[in-house]
């Protein structure tokens, strides 16, 4: 029985030298699975053997997530550079900003002033993880500060829009140098952090503003290449188009201000715009 057991056991280890399917052969495995590919909408394929997900299934969680909202995924943007394209060179005056210097196809969007406080927003926010920049204006939001800590906390950039959304051309250099570093120090108490970035009221300054912008720690005076209103952009150029690198102005703003129609559906129109032509959205404080 055992010269059998032997026999049978030298006979099987030839078979398997003849074709070269030995068990430490790497190219005896079967070859991996290519990880299924996401479907137009975001969805993956099939979920595999034994019912386990498939690859692809956390892009078919970011498709649910966007259709809650009557929206397509965006594409993922680009790397931020390894040096950002607007910098404050030491002691020169600060930059004075429409858009980004790119060729990639990113747009940045802007959120201003905070008078509208709709819960939806922040729950949108969290679902798309789109990025957004709010300029805030302290008589906007004193009433309540902590409707805008989870939008921070969610990663969306807090700026300076002034403590009373005056036009700064208006008023003197203090003046001016009060409206925006007092807000710089309210945001910097209510957010743990002082804003890099500012954006005067109506886009209106001068050079006082630039130099008070200056003394008061910001890196940038950001002003908008289109504004988005109640279902359409407003542009800049003729060609009524996005650029790469433009920036867009928003607002928050609620139903009595958009005809009846809510910040999450103003949002939603903005996105779709964006989409429609060939863009994606990326982190202004990424390129600034």
């Amino acid at each position: 029985m055992k010269k059998t057991i032997a026999l049978w056991a030298a006979l099987t280890a030839v078979a398997l030298l003849v074709t070269g399917c030995t068990a430490e052969d790497p190219a005896a495995a079967p070859a991996p699975t290519a990880p299924t590919a996401p479907t137009a909408s975001g969805e993956a394929g099939d979920a595999g053997e034994a019912g386990q997900k498939a690859p692809g299934a956390p892009g078919g969680a970011v498709a649910a997530a966007y259709r809650k909202w009557g929206l397509k995924p965006f594409a993922a943007p680009p790397a931020p550079p390894a040096v950002k394209p607007v910098v404050r060179k030491p002691d020169g005056p600060v930059p004075v900003i429409s858009d980004i210097p790119t060729t990639e196809k990113i747009v940045f969007i802007t959120i201003d002033d905070g008078a509208e406080k709709d819960p939806e927003f922040v729950r949108m926010m969290k679902d798309l993880k789109v990025p957004v920049t709010m300029f805030l204006t302290d008589s906007a939001i004193r009433g309540d500060y902590r409707y805008f800590a989870p939008l921070a906390a969610q990663g969306h950039g807090v700026a300076n829009h002034t403590l009373t959304h005056p036009n700064l051309r208006t008023l003197s250099g203090d003046a001016q140098r009060r409206e925006i570093c007092g807000q710089q120090a309210k945001l910097a108490k209510e957010y743990g952090t002082t804003p890099r970035l500012f954006r005067p009221p109506y886009g209106n300054w001068n050079e006082d503003t630039r130099a008070a912008a200056g003394t008061c720690g910001v890196d940038a005076i950001v002003l908008w290449r289109e504004s988005m209103q109640i279902k359409n952009m407003q542009y800049q150029r003729g060609d009524r188009k996005l650029r790469p690198g433009d920036i867009i102005l928003a607002h928050f703003r609620g139903p009595s201000e958009l005809k009846g129609r809510t910040m999450t559906e103003m949002t939603a129109t903005m996105l779709r715009r964006i989409q429609e032509q060939g863009f994606t959205v990326a982190r202004l404080e990424d390129y600034v």
